[in-house]
This record gives C-alpha cells, sequence and structure tokens, in this order.
C-alpha cells in the first residue's frame, strides 16, 4: 500500500511540474504584407454596397 501510494504521489508530482510550466516567449513572427489587394477587397464590397442600396432606393421611388 506504501508503495502505490508512493507511486502516485511521485507521478503526481511529476504531472503537475509539466502542466505548471510555461512555454518560452516565441521570437518575432515574419510580418505578413497588407498590399493592393485588401484596398480593392475594400473598394469592390463598398461599390457593391452602393449599388445595392441605389437599387433599393430606385425601386422604393418606383413603388410610390
Amino acid at each position: 500500500m506504501k508503495r502505490l501510494l508512493l507511486s502516485i504521489s511521485v507521478i503526481v508530482a511529476l504531472g503537475t511540474t509539466v502542466v505548471y510550466s510555461q512555454p518560452s516567449l516565441p521570437s518575432n513572427p515574419d510580418q505578413a504584407p497588407i498590399d493592393g489587394g485588401l484596398g480593392l477587397l475594400a473598394a469592390a464590397g463598398g461599390a457593391y454596397a452602393y449599388k445595392k442600396l441605389k437599387g433599393k432606393k430606385n425601386q422604393e421611388d418606383a413603388s410610390d
């Protein structure tokens, strides 16, 4: 019984050190450039929203 209790306590003691250990700080990551693609996507989204809002306004005017 003492041997089992000792084995369990050693396993728990070693297991908690692994669980509570913190990883080291990471190095600086490589930076990804945000180029014209994101700007084009935003412009296309704005144009699409403008077209939808303009179309909805025209439909409301026609139904009056």
